[in-house]
């Protein structure tokens, strides 16, 4: 049996995923990893030559086991994004699992020191992609400007006095001396830390505590002109305005349809309507209630007709 020596007590690595509890414990688990042993440079070449040569499982997971520490410790500089500090320890663990794949210990490089970049690749790759809903960084240059700049961001706030230490923005000064170091375009340094400063917003948000809905940018951002049902409606309500309307005015007598015209569609040079009740009750020679009772019976036959027609 294999051992390996962890401070004055020799540990057991024959099963030593065993000594890793189960998840659901943070601090069991953080505690339980800084207790697996630290593997020798003679141990930890031979291990990655079995795994290279003849792909010995075991030989990779004490490999693993021996640097789960490491992912810890590097995972610790990554909290201050807002994120659990446990996903963030998995994904770091993943980076670790392709670092040991493809690590060649004839290059002379402890694995140590080749794992560091598999791990930070992944957890900023989380990060990027967890952050928020939508990526502020897509490409190379904006990943490194993205991390570059938050850190460089709390450096100059530790800097300042106390009266600006709640200033969020960078002066120009001091988008320069980003710029300057990170050789960047000062322009590149504002739209990153303008999509920064963005917060995320609901498009349609959930009904509040007292099950009402809630007002969104759903409410005004959406476009329903090419939307096929409002298209239909459209479309229809031009064709009840044309032709459905002038067969609802065929059906009525010279007098009715002269009065719903004068009332309802007529419309003079200077935008003014047609003529009023009175107007119509001294040309016929009957009051101006008898108009309007002509004209509410006119109206309800046209309805009548129109919905035949639609």
């Amino acid at each position: 049996m294999t051992e390996l020596a962890l401070s004055s007590r020799p540990i057991s690595v024959a099963n030593p995923w065993a000594l890793v509890p189960p998840l659901g414990n943070l601090d069991a688990y953080i505690s339980a990893v800084n207790r697996l042993p630290m593997l020798t440079l003679e141990q930890e070449q031979d291990f990655a030559r079995q795994w290279r040569e003849s792909q010995d499982v075991a030989s990779a997971g004490k490999l693993v086991l021996s640097h789960l520490r490491l992912v810890v410790s590097i995972s610790r500089q990554y909290l201050g994004y807002g994120l659990p500090h446990a996903d963030l320890i998995q994904e770091g663990n993943v980076g670790l699992m392709k670092a040991v794949k493809r690590f060649d210990p004839e290059q002379g490089v402890r694995l140590v020191s080749y794992a560091m970049h598999w791990i930070k690749a992944e957890i900023h790759e989380y990060i990027l992609k967890n952050w928020r809903m939508v990526k502020v960084a897509t490409t190379k240059a904006q990943r490194k400007l993205f991390f570059n700049l938050r850190s460089m961001k709390q450096g100059m706030r530790a800097d300042v006095s106390d009266a600006n230490a709640h200033r969020q923005s960078l002066s120009p000064e001091q988008v320069e001396q980003v710029a300057s170091s990170l050789h960047v375009k000062p322009e590149e340094v504002l739209e990153m830390e303008a999509r920064m400063a963005g917060g995320d917003v609901v498009l349609d948000p959930s009904p509040g505590d007292d099950g009402e809905d809630t007002f969104g940018p759903i409410a005004y951002l959406t476009d329903v002109r090419h939307e096929p049902t409002a298209m239909m409606e459209a479309h229809q309500r031009d064709v009840l305005s044309s032709d459905g309307l002038a067969m609802a005015l065929d059906t009525l007598d010279a007098r009715s349809r002269r009065i719903v015209e004068e009332r309802w569609l007529k419309v003079n040079d200077d935008g003014s309507g047609g003529m009023t009740l009175h107007d119509l009750a001294a040309e016929y020679g009957v009051s101006a209630e008898r108009i309007r009772q002509i004209e509410v019976a006119a109206m309800k036959k046209m309805k009548a007709s129109l919905v035949e027609f639609a």
